[in-house]
């Protein structure tokens, strides 16, 4: 399966040369079907590239294609290089019934093409009819196997219950409920291990086996960190989509908002470590990835506002104050009186603004009463 990992990255790199070096006005680059007739020109001249897979290298080349496709139409980004041990995978179509089996209640099998039946870990049902599987390996040597399958999206509970998520870093997803969600990082005892790994790293040689270990060990506590965020990110959404007819979310430019500070050699940015602490903190939150799975499982339930002055504006009269924040978690206000945990009060303007979005749109009011004071519960206030 490594060849075959090697094969496809081999295949799409070329892919990727082959557009690299093409210029508007100039003859188009090959397609689809022309790459596949150099493929097997390719293949005839190295052996080592016909003892691979035909499917899985032309697979690689139809996922380019789409990759491609899909940057035209500007919703991805451009296809870059894949390198040794990053992004590792290939997939396989034209799936026979007989080629995935169940073994056991936790275990099954899926028929890889010149390397046989292998064992894998039955955590979901397979959907009758599957025509397609991808085989990836992660930075820490696991092996996933994944069957596409389009999900259901989740029923509205028909409640018109909207509610407003304010995104953050030291509080992953604040709710206009008052409720405070954080995204379970890695333990301190594994903190102290990652940082002892790291500084091993740095001593060890490059190109030493000693190296590759560490940074294998490094990988496996990188993998369990986000393997909890998925996890987090999963449920949470799953949770919202179930309970909310409205999820209203701040529409953050994360790209924009991550990009690093460093600047130039004749105008050096400021703040390069603060900035690189504060890019870190942001996607370890995983703010793109919850919005993305929200839209998946609630299509048409989602809506973005504009996040200016959500912090800063009170929720209970509406002024805008910068000076109200006091401190990172409380807001007061100077105008009314009224105080609440920052992240909740700006949680609650969006709630109130996406109101204003849908009734903009036809849809039922979902704004702000009159008097909105009842609408903030008394734990939510700080004494």
């Amino acid at each position: 399966m490594l060849e075959h990992c090697g094969h496809a990255r081999f295949v799409w790199n070329l892919a990727v040369a082959q557009h690299a070096h093409w210029q508007p006005g100039r003859k188009a680059a090959p397609g689809y079907t022309e790459q596949c007739r150099q493929l097997t020109e390719a293949r005839a001249a190295n052996s080592w590239l016909a003892a691979g897979s035909v499917i899985v290298q032309q697979q690689a080349l139809k996922d380019h294609a789409q990759a491609n496709a899909n940057f035209f139409r500007r919703t991805h980004r451009r296809p870059t290089w894949r390198r040794r041990g990053q992004r590792e995978g290939f997939r396989i179509v034209a799936v026979e019934p007989g080629d995935v089996r169940r073994v056991s209640r936790k275990v099954g099998q899926v028929r890889v093409p010149k390397v046989g039946w292998v064992r894998f870990r039955w955590s979901r049902a397979v959907s009758e009819g599957v025509k397609s599987y991808r085989v990836t390996r992660d930075r820490a040597g696991r092996w996933h196997v994944a069957f596409p399958v389009v999900p259901e999206p989740i029923a509205a509970p028909r409640t018109d219950a909207v509610v407003g998520v304010d995104r953050g870093v030291v509080v992953s997803a604040a709710l206009s409920t008052g409720e405070l969600l954080s995204v379970p990082a890695l333990r301190d005892s594994e903190k102290a291990r990652l940082l002892r790994l790291q500084r091993k790293l740095a001593r060890a040689q490059r190109g030493s086996i000693r190296r590759g270990k560490v940074k294998t060990a490094i990988a496996k506590l990188k993998a369990r960190e986000t393997d909890r965020r998925k996890d987090w990110v999963e449920k949470t959404s799953t949770r919202l989509a179930r309970e909310f007819d409205v999820v209203a979310v701040e529409d953050l430019k994360i790209t924009n908002m991550t990009r690093s500070a460093k600047g130039t050699r004749n105008t050096p940015g400021r703040g390069v470590r603060q900035k690189a602490g504060l890019n870190r903190g942001i996607l370890a939150n995983g703010w793109g990835r919850l919005v993305t799975r929200l839209e998946h499982k609630a299509p048409g339930r989602v809506v973005k506002v504009d996040p200016r002055y959500t912090s800063q504006r009170c929720s209970a009269c509406g002024v805008v104050d910068r000076g109200a924040r006091e401190s990172q978690a409380v807001l007061r206000c100077r105008s009314c009186g009224f105080a609440c945990n920052a992240d909740v009060n700006a949680a609650l303007n969006i709630r109130f603004a996406a109101g204003h979005a849908v009734t903009a749109r036809g849809g039922p009011p979902l704004g702000r009463p009159a008097n909105r004071e009842p609408q903030h519960a008394d734990h939510l206030l700080v004494r």
